[in-house]
């Protein structure tokens, strides 16, 4: 079979949010767009992001809410298109948002709205789109004149025709939720040109433990509790969820992106109180420990919890009339800083996003352009560039697609 042989200005491989962005400011331009993807159903990942209602952004957005082997990469291209310009884009369309906490927008009603809205933009861009489609080949053809590719640069064989470009953006996400056709394309890429890309890890995701280490506490999934979480210098405050393999809840989604393997995790369950002034004010009380605690933290947490510390204590509950000073002090100190020894993650079937990816020194942080293959981008996830939870990750997409759109 002979395939067809196109040509255009600009190939998107991913037309998730980052390809769109980057399509629609390129056929802006008056740039002939091509988008490619391999899926049945557009935007998996908008879709089902925020709940169905995509946390398409956060007003407070900073390069520090970012991690990256390069952490000032992603500095020029958030400040060229900021969480402003992507409401100012929503406005135009008419969608209705919400802030639910620290900045974080929402849509009110459903995710299904932004990629309408993307792709009502692609059409009035004059984008064209190829979808589903297998891309089998990409080939980098060294001399410009070669005739059967009209002099282009790259040559990407899919299973419908042959397309030639001078500008090839690679949007194809990172490897995280492969059960919405998330795959390692984007990085087979990279290395095919022999950039680097950077160790691969899950993010925004929940931590497990042994058997031994969490003995009691998967009886308790389900609850909840506010806490702060910490690791190294990071930390964060929101709600702590015990499941039946470990800790879930946003503060654990956020604090997974920096734990490492063999650290510890240092727990604060008690954030808002000073538990030693608590047990000095009844200190001469009948009530039992836990009875205590659990005036402040859920009951069936509160048992087990102290079922583990008191065995590492050596302790018992008691009247609190019948602790001394230094047992309560020990406790105390527990309840504000509670180690405990993650064994792993939940993995890249449930992590939100992908650590690490194309090594951000390779790429012009103006343009995200390979400063090795000249023509040759890499925009959104695939890239070294990981936000935390709250819509920093949608934020970069918009944000880096833009960037590469004003230039391919």
């Amino acid at each position: 079979m002979v395939l067809k042989k196109i040509s255009r200005n600009v190939v998107i491989i991913g037309a998730g949010a980052a390809g769109m962005m980057c399509a629609i400011e390129a056929g802006k331009r008056g740039r002939s767009v091509i988008l490619l993807d391999h899926a049945h159903k557009l935007a998996e990942k908008i879709r089902i992001s925020g709940g169905g209602r995509c946390n398409f952004t956060n007003r407070y957005v900073k390069p520090e809410n970012y991690l990256s082997e390069n952490p000032h990469f992603c500095r020029s291209a958030l400040a060229r298109f900021t969480p402003q310009d992507f409401i100012a884009l929503i406005e135009k369309h008419g969608i209705r948002y919400h802030e639910k906490k620290s900045g974080q927008l929402f849509c009110d009603d459903s995710s299904q709205q932004i990629i309408d809205m993307m792709q009502r933009e692609c059409a009035s861009a004059g984008v064209d789109w190829q979808m589903p489609s297998q891309v089998q080949r990409i080939e980098f053809v060294a001399d410009n004149s070669a005739v059967e590719c009209g002099g282009k640069r790259f040559l990407i064989t899919t299973e419908q025709n042959v397309i030639a470009t001078d500008s090839l953006v690679i949007a194809t996400g990172g490897i995280s939720i492969p059960q919405i056709g998330a795959s390692p394309f984007g990085y087979q890429v990279a290395n095919q040109f022999d950039i680097r890309v950077t160790l691969l890890r899950p993010g925004l995701v929940g931590l497990t433990f042994t058997a031994d280490d969490f003995t009691g506490f998967k009886d308790i999934s389900g609850i909840s509790i506010d806490a702060v979480v910490s690791c190294d210098n990071a930390s964060f405050r929101e709600n702590v969820l015990f499941t039946h393999r470990g800790l879930s809840g946003p503060a654990i989604l956020q604090i997974s992106s920096y734990w490492q393997p063999s650290k510890p995790l240092h727990i604060n369950i008690l954030p808002q109180l000073d538990v030693s002034q608590i047990f000095s004010e009844h200190r001469q009380s009948a009530v039992l420990l836990p009875n205590l605690l659990a005036r402040y933290l859920p009951k069936r947490f509160v048992q087990i919890w102290c079922s583990a510390i008191f065995a590492e204590l050596s302790s018992v509950a008691k009247p609190m009339k019948q602790y001394r000073d230094n047992e309560l002090h020990r406790i105390a100190d527990r309840i504000h800083d509670w180690h405990i020894f993650p064994s792993g993650t939940v993995g890249y079937k449930k992590a939100e996003v992908t650590l690490g990816g194309v090594d951000t020194h390779e790429l012009s942080s103006k343009t995200m352009e390979s400063k090795r293959m000249p023509g040759l981008y890499f925009i959104g996830e695939v890239v070294d560039v990981t936000g935390q939870l709250g819509g920093y990750n949608f934020q970069w997409a918009w944000s880096s697609g833009y960037a590469a759109g004003q230039v391919v």
